[in-house]
């Protein structure tokens, strides 16, 4: 089975630590995915995506591998029929790096299964996310990038 890898950069005028907390709490998430992430984002914790808010159903799931704020957070990722099987896990890099007034974060996604409805459905919902999050740190406003 071949593996396919997305990455996706992005630059935002916001401070590091910002775009880093953005990724991370759920008030932000909310906002701009239309989902909360939950977890201690400690090295070794698990964490869902949960559909709306965290008591909603878990929709995506993994294990924070490395957590390095405001600069690096790796994660697995898998759909919750996946969670014992780590060799479908696919693995999610957020690299955040300061250029010049703003930052730029590179969202690496790899080994992802070729083909697979996962690697095409990352391949359109990093770019709208990632433009939420941007839209929202930079005007207050996130874009509409999920249906109700």
């Amino acid at each position: 089975m071949a593996r396919a890898r997305f990455v996706y950069a992005i630059y935002i005028a916001a401070p590091a630590e910002r775009v880093f907390r953005a990724l991370l709490d759920g008030e932000f998430t909310r906002q701009y995915w239309g989902h909360e992430n939950v977890s201690d984002w400690k090295p070794g914790s698990t964490w869902e995506h949960r559909k709306g808010d965290a008591t909603g159903p878990v929709l995506l799931l993994g294990e924070v591998i490395e957590s390095r704020p405001p600069r690096r957070l790796v994660l697995t990722w898998a759909e919750p029929a996946d969670r014992a099987h780590r060799d479908r896990h696919s693995k999610v890099s957020f690299d955040i790096e300061p250029v010049a007034d703003m930052v730029r974060l590179t969202v690496t996604h790899e080994d992802l299964e070729e083909g697979s409805g996962m690697h095409r459905s990352i391949a359109n919902g990093w770019p709208r996310v990632l433009s939420s999050l941007k839209s929202l740190l930079e005007t207050g406003r996130p874009l509409r990038t999920w249906a109700d």
